[in-house]
């Protein structure tokens, strides 16, 4: 292996998350990947990979398998959020999460990469938006050595797995990509497929910071600027 790198991940079961599982097997220099989850992980039996089902609710269920890491990657989230209460949405977009990087962070993870949201703010009077800020200034504060935090708008998966809005959606986006020119870039949608290819990538790169040294903000053009090298 190139550098040898042991990744560690949560969320490796959702759209994204299984992206990015495909893309880190492709990758020389990553030397193993730990997936943790209340299930497991059906896309690979690659040798690479090392699975634990665990409560993710309680870090002290998978504690134990954070040490050694160099990475760790979260695109845990709720698929639909407007399907979850308030309550419910805010424990698995927002609490869950940095838990988990709290955790890495005591572990020694020296890297860690965050699936956020484009405009996510903690000021912002979107609920949506606030809660991924949220997250993100909790992040911020422990104080990795690197911090990625990616920000797509509309994810673009080959199928519905939503319904109709979500069809809708698919239908239409692509229809407004040439529209969104200028500062109104980073709201183009993203192939899922790339971007969960963006995500594992990253990790070869040197930090693109933009808020700071030891953290980067990743959007639209970023993740065509990492998938073209």
């Amino acid at each position: 292996m190139a550098d040898g790198k042991q990744v560690v991940m949560i969320g490796a079961t959702g759209a994204v998350g299984g992206e990015v599982v495909k893309a880190l097997l492709g990758m020389d220099s990553v030397a193993g990947i730990t997936l943790i989850g209340r299930q497991r992980y059906e896309g690979s039996s690659s040798a690479k990979v090392s699975q634990h089902v665990a409560d993710v609710t309680d870090p002290e269920s998978y504690r134990h398998l954070l040490a050694g890491h160099s990475h760790a990657i979260c695109t845990l989230g709720v698929g639909q959020p407007s399907k979850e209460g308030r309550a419910q949405f805010l424990r698995i977009d927002r609490d869950l999460p940095l838990a988990f990087g709290l955790a890495c962070r005591e572990a020694g993870v020296g890297h860690f990469q965050l699936l956020s949201s484009v405009g996510a703010d903690a000021t912002s009077k979107s609920f949506y938006l606030r809660s991924k800020g949220e997250l993100e200034r909790g992040l911020l504060a422990l104080e990795f050595a690197r911090l990625s935090l990616f920000h797509p708008s509309m994810i673009l998966t080959p199928t519905n797995r939503y319904g109709v809005s979500q069809a809708l959606t698919l239908a239409v986006w692509p229809w407004l990509t040439p529209l969104l020119a200028g500062p109104l870039r980073k709201f183009r949608g993203v192939k899922l497929a790339r971007l969960g290819q963006a995500i594992a990538l990253n990790l070869d790169r040197t930090a693109l910071a933009r808020t700071g040294e030891a953290s980067e903000i990743l959007e639209w053009d970023d993740f065509n600027r990492i998938c073209e090298g």
